[in-house]
């Protein structure tokens, strides 16, 4: 191999391994993990971190890319339910789901500061709009219902500490069970999912 194609190998490797760090820190920790800190766990310097990524709104777009889409496809699977509150419910579900699993995405989805991918988002949104007045149309979700209940439910699923991923997997499931209730306009007792085992103290 020349040494021109193998550097275009080792671009690609520190790339992929660059965006790998990150989305398992941003997913555990949250979004402030500092860029020389992934660098260091990604066994790059930071020159090589910051030739890929100037900035560290361009990691986050790059890195959270394929949760973003997922986001799109699954309001796109709830208004293709011929059921609207079936659909809504999926979405509610799913979309927490997605949150619990990876904290980063969770909080850059529902920042208010910063466009890590306001194009995808806006879409997200505005689909989220329709799937939400369709449901109201069909009587199911109350008419009282906004879109910040949306954020409110992702925040709160965000606020789950547990000491496993399985815990808070369980515990995200009750929560959107137990929101769902909430905003249905005739509310229906359905049995909850399993409650989960989860600290008494903040940590």
């Amino acid at each position: 191999m020349t040494d021109e194609p193998r550097q275009r190998s080792d671009a690609r490797d520190n790339r992929a391994r660059i965006l790998a760090v990150a989305r398992a820190a941003f997913a555990a920790e949250g979004l402030d993990v500092p860029m020389r800190e992934l660098a260091r766990r990604a066994g790059v310097g930071p020159a090589t971190l910051y030739r890929h990524f100037p900035t560290k709104e361009a990691l986050l777009a790059t890195a959270f890319a394929e949760p973003m889409a997922l986001c799109s496809s699954i309001v796109e699977e709830g208004l293709a339910a011929a059921d609207p509150w079936d659909g809504f419910r999926l979405v509610i579900e799913k979309l927490m789901a997605l949150h619990a699993r990876d904290r980063g995405f969770a909080r850059a989805f529902t920042s208010r500061g910063q466009d890590y991918f306001a194009a995808d988002r806006d879409r997200t949104v505005r689909l989220l709009l329709h799937l939400i007045r369709r449901a109201k149309r069909s009587g199911d979700l109350r008419r009282d219902f906004v879109f910040e209940d949306v954020v409110l439910a992702l925040m709160a699923n965000d606020g789950i500490r547990a000491d496993s991923e399985a815990a808070r997997a369980a515990a995200s499931r009750r929560l959107a069970a137990l929101m769902l209730q909430s905003f249905r306009a005739s509310p229906k007792p359905a049995k909850l999912p399993p409650p989960a085992r989860l600290p008494l103290t903040a940590r």
